[in-house]
């Protein structure tokens, strides 16, 4: 797991969740540790053949025969047209409900989450083509679904290409030579909020990739450690909520049109920096925090940026921050202004890089290789299997249910962030965006806005509810019960607090000053 840690002369690509929440790289080897016995560490193609006598275990074997045969019973069914058309939405139903149960347990089934997502939405369709009135209407629904959510995944596997040629240059070297301090609750306000702005460009798993990278070589092991690690996540979830780029989630209600970029970030701002800045004062009332810090030689000086690696990380993130103007400018999707950013970096890395053989790793392709397009594929199988939902009509019935027993748009929006701490949050936001048009819920309406806000920081508040939460665990091996006993009431009060903040800022209805807001490309924001 050092190898994770930012360094080389040139950097490694960003890790990758693996099973279990292992975090490694593709060009990571088997490893052996000292005694001989198997490295958990082990390449993303071999499998540790002790490492898979240890997982063995014959109540797993039974889940999976189980989950199997629920799954089969459940095709069977499938194939009985006549009671398909009949009972459409019970088909559907029960088939969403056996692929989520899948992804939800991924680790106790060993099934990857990618491929029981791509299953559930093509059975999914399947079900829907036979219930609705003809052939001819699905497969109109589902290209009108699969144009929206191709917008989503390209937007995604750009972004993620970017950041990775930004890594491979080192660029992040430039942040992370700016944290210098060792006092411990100085440490964790700064850790804390180096995070929340790096998220607001990167996505939060990246974001905390390269933050608890950074801790490692800051902090020694300790009780100190895991508390800056899950203080990463918090801040790495937080500041993904308040802008456009920042979270998937967020990005998908803006790439849909809920909510836009100025009204968004100004809306948002606060109530995000509030769920950050809440749990910070409370943990710098522990034992942990406020005892004596413990030093590690400050092996960061040592180390070298890529050549041009100043140059990548400016053009990297300028082509981050353009895509909402360059949304103004045309009127193109945002995945449009995506591609643009990445095939400009992708020429100016092919010239500065230009006949060195030995810096192949720094170039576009390489990056495309290392980029994670397995959780491209689950967000494209996720939204998929939403989509028909939706086309059925399954969403409008949820939607009709909540309105009549949930007496506010707030209530509703909290529940969202709540549940999110379980589940998902890119089906529970994509259900949502399924569940509300825009007639009956106007674009930068307090719900979208708090919808974005609620699933982007509700995840923190169990380190298996969100990426960021996922990828720490697997980096710091956190256990789960730790977590939730150290910094679950810290990341709730946080919830909690940013959802007054921001219905008390609502509610002075602040405007942006006439001459900002009269500017001509504004308004497409």
């Amino acid at each position: 797991m050092d190898s994770l840690a930012i360094g080389t002369q040139f950097s490694p690509p960003l890790p990758r969740l693996v099973g279990n929440g292992v975090v490694v790289r593709p060009e990571d080897k088997e490893l052996t540790s000292p005694s001989g016995l198997c490295d958990p560490l082990c390449s993303v193609d071999e499998a540790c053949s002790c490492d898979i006598e240890d997982k063995y275990n014959p109540r797993t074997v039974l889940l999976k025969a189980l989950a199997v045969f629920a799954a089969a019973a459940t095709m069977t069914l499938a194939i009985n047209q006549s009671w398909v058309a009949a009972n459409q939405d019970l088909a559907m139903a029960l088939l969403f409900g056996i692929g989520y149960a899948g992804i939800i347990f991924e680790e106790s089934l060993a099934f990857n989450k990618s491929g029981v997502g791509l299953l559930m939405a093509v059975s999914l369709w399947v079900v829907r083509s036979i219930g609705a009135s003809s052939t001819e209407i699905a497969v109109s629904e589902l290209t009108r679904a699969s144009a929206e959510v191709s917008e989503i995944v390209f937007f995604l596997l750009g972004a993620m290409t970017i950041v990775e040629i930004i890594d491979a240059h080192q660029g992040f070297k430039l942040v992370t030579d700016n944290i210098t301090t060792r006092k411990p609750r100085t440490l964790l306000w700064v850790v804390g909020f180096v995070t929340f702005l790096l998220s607001s460009i990167l996505d939060n798993m990246t974001t905390t990739i390269v933050m608890v990278s950074l801790l490692r070589k800051l902090v020694p092991p300790s009780e100190y450690r895991k508390i800056l690690g899950a203080v990463v996540v918090i801040a790495a979830n937080a500041g993904g909520a308040w802008t456009p780029i920042g979270d998937v989630t967020t990005t998908m209600l803006w790439i849909h049109g809920q909510i836009s970029t100025l009204p968004t970030m100004k809306g948002l701002i606060v109530p995000s920096a509030v769920s950050l800045a809440v749990p910070l004062a409370l943990m710098s009332m522990t034992s942990e925090v406020n005892g004596k810090g413990q030093v590690s030689p400050n092996v960061l000086a040592s180390e070298q940026m890529a050549p041009r690696g100043k140059l990548v990380l400016s053009l990297g993130i300028g082509a981050l921050i353009f895509v909402p103007v360059f949304k103004a400018l045309t009127g193109l999707p945002p995945y449009m202004g995506m591609l643009l950013g990445l095939g400009v970096l992708w020429i100016i890395t092919d010239a500065i890089h230009y006949s060195e053989s030995d810096r192949q790793k720094l170039k576009v392709p390489q990056a495309l290789s290392r980029i994670d397009t397995q959780g491209a594929l689950f967000f494209l199988g996720i939204l998929l299997s939403v989509s028909s939902l939706e086309a059925a009509g399954i969403l409008q019935e949820l939607a009709n249910y909540l309105d009549a027993h949930i007496p506010s748009v707030e209530l509703i929006a909290s529940a969202i962030g709540l549940v999110s701490a379980i589940i998902d949050n890119v089906p529970l936001v994509a259900a949502t965006m399924g569940m509300y048009d825009l007639s009956s819920m106007p674009q930068d309406s307090e719900f979208w806005q708090l919808v974005a806000y609620c699933a982007g920081t509700g995840g923190s508040m169990l380190v298996i509810g969100s990426a960021a939460g996922v990828a720490y665990m697997g980096m710091e091996k956190v256990d789960f019960f730790w977590y939730l006993r150290k910094v679950s009431g810290f990341a709730f009060a946080g919830f909690a607090a940013g959802i007054a903040a921001y219905l008390a800022v609502s509610h002075l209805h602040i405007s942006l000053p006439s001459t900002i807001a009269k500017h001509p490309f504004l308004p497409g924001l």
